[in-house]
């Protein structure tokens, strides 16, 4: 399964302003490992930066100015994105944007919610933990990333933060142990069958940790997103 994690910087936060993409930054993740490919550009604006925005991630129009415009790079991101499923936090904020870019291309191109599958993970965590901050610093926090690097806001920087945060987030248990040393494992199991007096040992119970109830709770919203909020087990 391949899946990119992505993230934008922008001049400012209303698309219906005009306002455009600067920096697009993506992690690829094939069969939930990081495999160090990744697509990063800057991107001329064609327009001023507003403060606040600038405030946030520390970049100029002046730092701009021999960057390509989006329409350059547009056929490269496309190819890198195409057919994956997107990971981004608070989606919605950044496929219009980058759909807004698209429109703008001299033969307007796909919609990028066409192109991918998208998971926001804003909604996921909102889901996963109802009444608590689910901001990226929030979720670093709650999951023991490191960001502490972290001194602006940057599309490549936050795309690679993001891809530990989601890994840890769905993560849950990947494989058994089955080997002969481990005591949870069949090799005790199996000496547990051959004792006869395996009837009076008391079986063990597992209980799932958090990172596995983190994981049991993304299937579970994925599968409630699939079938349109028509799961019961989330209601009992």
């Amino acid at each position: 399964m391949r899946q990119v994690v992505l993230d934008t910087e922008t001049t400012g936060l209303e698309v219906v302003l005009q306002h455009r993409v600067i920096e697009i930054g993506c992690v690829e993740l094939v069969n939930r490992r990081i495999t160090g490919r990744v697509f990063h550009r800057y991107l001329n604006p064609e327009r001023d930066i507003d403060a606040g925005a600038q405030e946030v991630h520390g970049i100029t129009r002046e730092q701009l100015r021999q960057e390509p415009k989006f329409v350059e790079i547009a056929a490269d991101f496309v190819e890198f994105v195409q057919g994956a499923e997107l990971i981004i936090h608070n989606a919605p904020f950044d496929v219009a944007f980058l759909n807004a870019e698209m429109r703008r291309l001299p033969e307007p191109g796909p919609k990028v919610d066409e192109l991918c599958r998208v998971l926001d993970t804003l909604s996921l965590a909102r889901q996963m933990h109802p009444g608590q901050r689910n901001n990226l610093d929030a979720l670093c926090k709650r999951y023991s990333v490191d960001n502490t690097h972290r001194e602006y806001h940057g599309a490549l920087l936050d795309a690679r933060i993001l891809a530990e945060v989601f890994l840890a987030m769905t993560g849950g248990q990947t494989a058994l142990t089955l080997g002969a040393q481990s005591d949870s494992g069949h090799g005790a199991a199996d000496r547990a069958l051959q004792s006869p007096r395996s009837e009076r040992r008391r079986i063990a119970v597992v209980k799932a940790n958090e990172a596995e109830l983190a994981a049991h709770a993304h299937s579970l919203a994925l599968l409630d997103k699939a079938s349109g909020g028509k799961t019961v087990w989330r209601k009992i």
